[in-house]
């Protein structure tokens, strides 16, 4: 079982205004491979998102997964937090989810999200949607666990057999 954190970004729920209901859905969504050890809810500041992120990737997890200030409006400052704290990009997941996501909602393609690594801890941003987070986390849900290996060092060969 690995270990994440959650974090929410969104002004009105880290006021309390109004209740966050990806942030939950994606603890249920991963429960079979995955412990949600710590759940914050912050507003959309960078700086704040910043300093929360770095926070938890100081803490033995395999991975934070972000609710939340992806796509267009001015407040939505999340994929420029994660950026700023990356130590390693990992730009697969976040393109896997758009891609897919393009299945289902041409508004897709207006998600910024990002996915990168920092101190061996994979920070993946999901949009704030409980219908958008359940959908990407159906893209990535499966290969987490094999990312989470690799960033700990318990995986020397991944690669497929190859015959000539």
């Amino acid at each position: 079982m690995f270990k994440i954190a959650v974090v929410c970004v969104s002004d009105r729920s880290s006021k309390g205004e109004r209740k966050d209901l990806s942030g939950p859905l994606i603890t249920e969504e991963l429960k079979d491979i995955a412990k949600t050890t710590e759940y914050v809810c912050v507003p959309d500041e960078q700086s704040v998102i910043e300093k929360e992120l770095i926070r938890l990737c100081q803490t033995d997890i395999s991975a934070v997964l972000t609710t939340g200030g992806t796509g267009f409006a001015p407040r939505d400052v999340t994929p420029e937090a994660t950026v700023a704290v990356a130590e390693k990009n990992a730009p697969g997941i976040a393109e896997a989810m758009r891609a897919k996501s393009l299945a289902f909602t041409d508004k897709a393609m207006l998600s910024r999200a990002a996915s990168v690594i920092r101190n061996n801890v994979l920070i993946i941003n999901l949009p704030g949607s409980p219908k958008a987070v359940k959908e990407c986390l159906s893209v990535i849900k499966d290969v987490l666990p094999h990312a989470f290996e690799l960033l700990k060092g318990k995986v020397a060969d991944c690669g497929r057999p190859f015959e000539v």
